[in-house]
């Protein structure tokens, strides 16, 4: 049976603050992506801290709260469409962890950072496949990632009505499909990617692949 996420990794870093680092937002088709950064104290934390995907939106945002009062530090970052476009998806997630960690109150030494990517962020890395299943640190990272992005995206259905981005928070929907059929695309969805192209282009969203749900 599995443990779930530990801190073991954590306590493996002798020299200085260790904190957990993931994105949210890769695979949507629209609105930025986010990252977060959190180094956790390890008297005292959060029970029931996973992989963001496997707890429900009530959970994750109950989890916020009590991650923000009890970390010893923690920061969420933003790359905006704009940036995707320039940078492309994965340095601009990149950049997205870099101003999370820069952004804590106290500097870590060491991040641990989920996936299999190096990135150039402003202390020492250790990347961690699947490491929001196995480390606590990063399990609590994607937790705030995602209520934050989620919680910007639900703005941006007031903003632009009509895409149920409050639903769907920018990933594939057929209500997201039907729209930008239908509107076309707005401000914040990311022109570069096909199926936004295709809507550009007035053709049909006919046998798009689905992007993962980060």
């Amino acid at each position: 049976m599995a443990r779930g996420p530990t801190l073991m990794l954590e306590r493996a870093f002798i020299g200085g603050p260790v904190c957990g680092v993931d994105e949210a937002g890769r695979g949507p088709w629209a609105g930025p992506v986010s990252a977060a950064a959190v180094i956790l104290d390890p008297k005292k934390v959060p029970k029931g801290l996973d992989d963001s995907k496997k707890l429900s939106a009530k959970t994750r945002e109950a989890l916020e709260v009590e991650i923000k009062a009890k970390a010893i530090a923690w920061c969420v970052g933003f790359a905006s469409v704009e940036e995707i476009a320039a940078l492309n998806i994965l340095h601009a997630a990149g950049l997205a962890m870099r101003r999370a960690i820069e952004g804590l109150a106290v500097t870590p030494a060491f991040a641990l950072v989920d996936g299999n990517y190096r990135f150039d962020l402003p202390c020492e890395v250790k990347t961690v496949v699947g490491g929001d299943g196995k480390s606590k640190s990063i399990a609590a990272a994607s937790i705030l990632a995602k209520v934050a992005r989620d919680r910007l995206m639900i703005e941006m259905d007031a903003r632009y009505p009509g895409y149920g981005f409050a639903r769907h928070k920018g990933y594939h929907a057929d209500v997201h499909v039907e729209a930008l059929q239908t509107l076309g695309p707005c401000e914040i969805h990311r022109m570069g990617w096909a199926p936004v192209k295709l809507a550009l282009a007035g053709e049909p969203l006919r046998q798009v692949v689905l992007p993962f749900e980060d």
